[in-house]
Formats: C-alpha cells, structure tokens, sequence
C-alpha cells in the first residue's frame, strides 16, 4: 500500500513537471505565443501654458540620423510644429543631448534658442543634469516629452517624470527609434506601468491644443 502511495505521488509530480515545462515557463519559450495587446487610445490634450514645458530629447546628429535612426528624421517636421506652438504659446522648451554631443549638433529644424536650457546625459534626463530644478524652479507640472530613441531617452526621463509627480503627455509621432518594435513598447508600457501609467497620456501634436 506504501509503494502504491509513493507511485502515485511520483507520477503526480512527473505529470505537473512535464506540464510546466510544455507550457512555457519563462517569457522566452513563449516568445511567440504572445498576443500583441490593443492599441492604446490617443486622447486629445489642452495644455496650460504657464506650467507646462516642452522636453525636446537627443534630436543630435549622433542619435538622430537617416543612417541609423530615419524615423527620427521623419518625425522633425511635426516635431518643428509642436515646438514653434509651444514658444508662440510661450512654454518652456527644454533640449538633451547624448553624451559627447554639441548643442551644434542639434537639428537645424529644432535649434534651441540662446536662452533654452540644455542639458546632457543618457537616457534618464534628470540624472546627474539640473533638469528637476530647472523645472521646478519654473513650477512646472506637465511635461510635453518628444525625442529618440523612444525606448531609451523618452521611456527613462518620461517614467522618472512620472515618478517625480509630473504629468507626462506623449505625442506618438515625436518619438522615435530604429524600428517600429521599440516605439510600440515604448508607447505600451508608459499607458501601463504601475505608478507610470497614472500620470501619462498619450497623444499625437495635431491632438494638443493651448
């Protein structure tokens, strides 16, 4: 009765074993079993003015190139129009650089003007950068984010933006990488990171109103 007992245990275990291992397990094995969610929906936004800033983000040469990144040069257009309404509008306009870039290096289309705040770093904006106090001390409280790469620059200081109590407001079409992969990634995980989500909204710039 004992080695019946113990058989019986054994193949249980076997039989749960083996089905875990059919199934997957681990995000690897069922890479291609997943579904790819539904779009987020793209609100139209009113912006404040007097607490609003325009975050302009690595539009250099050595990010933003027909070489390398062409959606970030396709995107300069729409981009120019967001920020020529955002000075008429008399927003803040704020520019990163990558490392090892010159505010010379910025698009013509986008150059920043004399008294525009630039600051560089990597992918997260406001590390080691005065970012957060030049916005606060503009009490700033929504951030119009645009920039390459969207899974880089735009997800790291959009979420740390989001984390610091800033409203986030993402125009899809000014973010931008070397495939449309990471822009949808980008795009579904500020509408659904916990905490994030909260404080984001995606858009597109013929969507944003003063």
């Amino acid at each position: 009765m004992k080695n019946v007992k113990s058989f019986l245990i054994m193949s249980a275990l076997i039989f749960l074993f083996s089905s875990m291992a059919a199934s997957g397990g681990n995000i690897i094995d069922d890479w291609k079993n997943v579904k790819i969610p539904d779009a987020p929906e793209l609100k139209t936004v009113k912006i404040d003015p007097k607490d609003t800033a325009l975050l302009l983000l690595d539009f250099n040469s050595q990010t933003c190139n027909q070489e390398k990144r062409p959606r970030c040069i396709s995107s300069i257009p729409a981009v120019k129009k967001l920020m020529e309404d955002a000075r008429k509008n008399r927003v803040l306009v704020v520019y990163s650089l990558s490392p090892n870039a010159k505010v010379t290096d910025i698009a013509k289309d986008l150059a920043p003007g004399a008294k525009d705040p630039v600051v560089t770093s990597g992918p997260d904006k406001f590390l080691g950068t005065m970012l957060e106090k030049i916005l606060k001390d503009r009490k700033i409280k929504t951030v119009i984010v645009v920039g390459t790469a969207a899974h880089g620059a735009v997800l790291n200081t959009s979420s740390q933006a989001a984390l610091r109590g800033f409203k986030v407001i993402i125009p899809v079409d000014g973010m931008s990488a070397e495939d449309t992969y990471a822009e949808q990634y980008t795009a579904w995980h500020l509408v659904n990171a916990p905490r994030i989500s909260a404080q984001v909204t995606l858009t597109k710039i013929d969507n944003i109103t003063y």
